[in-house]
């Protein structure tokens, strides 16, 4: 395996599924070609900008200079934290490549964000068969062949898992499945979203599957923040107030209104009024309540005590929750929201994460019983486990980072624990009033700026 750095600098400049058969592929049909570009086509959401495009073009060129008889296999390691433009990269790239009659696919263990984008093609009138084909769960190469496809290109990669399948019993691990089923494969990653003991991308563990296929790797990082309103300083507000690291942070609060409510029914009203703007804005919630709905579809999921507040997961009647226009009054939870962007969010912090004796502590217990995500790191086996418990205690901190840097202008939040409340109160005034010295300090050494 070889291995490659590559170093950027920002700036403008810089029924019918794809089968395999026996004498060769099935190159993408010119109507489908064309109906990509359609959606991609004076999009605002899916422009590249500035370090977004540089690493486009990058992987476009070795793209470009694959050789279809060799089967050298090539592996692009894209890491890059929220709102840094990941899955952008990745929709252009699909769209490019089929563009250009190779074979390919935008592969996600997730399945929000793909049937999110199945469903803006599907608007194309474009059969569902052929779209169907182009995003792919990443459990469907368990039987594949070696470079059935020229590129995969994989988003969220940190959520990938060993074993495939309905019960987890097909398959020797995704990522190795993957880089064996194409010529070229694309892994976008950012190691602090992992939300469930099952995941298992790494960087480390991409690297040690490229070495087994003898693949040439290169790698690159994304650093510009463009979600949140471009703000690095939020993210790293929320690494340092969630304690997942001490950062040094000051971010400008007219830029990205941050608000902590006392009434979740208030904070509601106030995302059902800024989604008639853009059908963009949405309620999300940590998992700490049983999902009943899904056996009763006239039961609440999520009420809550000394308020006029109860709603449902979004579960049960939708594959593409986070765009319908009938929505607004569900909830979502890390599994339909992450990989996906809104205008504004609103955020129910369960009493999983609480504050207390000057901390931030986390509390699996109060988990909701049918959660998985912590499942084979809470059981009575690994009580005691210091490496479990700290895995555990990442992962409900990593989850609501992810929850709270879903928006690109807002981000309101109802905890039902009183003191983390008030303690993200206090956090979020204290930036407002170090913005302020930061601002006047700025005006005082450069008055013209």
């Amino acid at each position: 395996m070889r291995e490659f750095i590559i170093s950027h600098v920002s700036g403008p400049d810089t029924g019918d599924i794809m089968t395999r058969i026996d004498y060769g592929k099935i190159k993408p049909s010119k109507s489908l070609q064309d109906v990509l570009g359609r959606m991609l086509k004076g999009n605002q959401e899916f422009v590249l900008i500035d370090e977004q495009k540089t690493v486009y073009e990058d992987i476009m060129h070795h793209i470009y200079r694959m050789d279809g008889s060799s089967d050298k296999k090539t592996v692009f390691i894209v890491e890059g934290g929220p709102g840094t433009g990941k899955s952008v990269i990745a929709i252009n790239l699909l769209a490019r490549i089929i563009h250009d009659g190779k074979s390919a696919a935008y592969v996600t263990k997730n399945a929000a964000p793909r049937y999110v984008y199945k469903y803006k093609l599907e608007k194309e009138d474009f059969r569902k068969g052929y779209v169907n084909s182009l995003f792919l769960s990443s459990g469907n190469f368990v039987e594949s062949k070696s470079n059935d496809y020229d590129v995969l290109i994989v988003d969220e990669a940190h959520r990938l898992n060993a074993k495939s399948g309905l019960f987890a019993n097909k398959g020797e691990n995704q990522i190795k499945e993957i880089i064996n089923a194409s010529r070229i494969s694309v892994f976008f990653i950012d190691e602090d979203q992992k939300v469930t003991a099952k995941d298992i991308g790494s960087i480390k563990e991409i690297k040690k599957y490229a070495r087994i296929f003898d693949a040439k790797v290169f790698f690159t990082k994304l650093i510009s923040q463009f979600r949140c309103n471009g703000s690095d300083g939020y993210m790293d507000f929320l690494d340092d107030v969630l304690q997942i690291k001490q950062t040094y942070y000051t971010f400008d609060p007219n830029d990205y209104e941050i608000k902590v409510v006392d009434d979740p029914s208030v904070m509601m009203a106030e995302i059902r009024r800024l989604n008639m703007i853009d059908n963009k804005a949405r309620m999300l919630a940590g998992y700490c309540w049983n999902w009943v709905s899904k056996s009763n579809s006239d039961a609440y999921d999520i009420v809550l005590p000394g308020f006029a507040f109860e709603a449902q997961w979004n579960y049960n009647n939708t594959s593409t929750w986070a765009i319908d226009d009938d929505t607004i009054d569900q909830i979502g939870c890390i599994h339909t929201s992450q990989g996906l962007e809104f205008s504004y969010v609103g955020v129910i912090i369960g009493n999983d994460l609480r504050y207390e004796n000057g901390k931030v502590i986390t509390d699996y217990t109060k988990r909701a019983q049918t959660d998985q995500s912590l499942k084979g790191l809470t059981g009575p086996c690994n009580q005691g486990n210091i490496q479990a418990l700290s895995e555990v205690d990442k992962i409900i901190r990593d989850t609501y980072k992810t929850l709270l840097s879903r928006a690109m202008k807002g981000c309101f939040i109802y905890c039902t624990d009183n003191a983390l409340s008030n303690y993200l109160k206090s956090r979020i005034e204290k930036n407002r009033k170090d913005y302020e010295v930061f601002y006047r300090a700025r005006r005082v050494a450069d008055p013209g700026n």
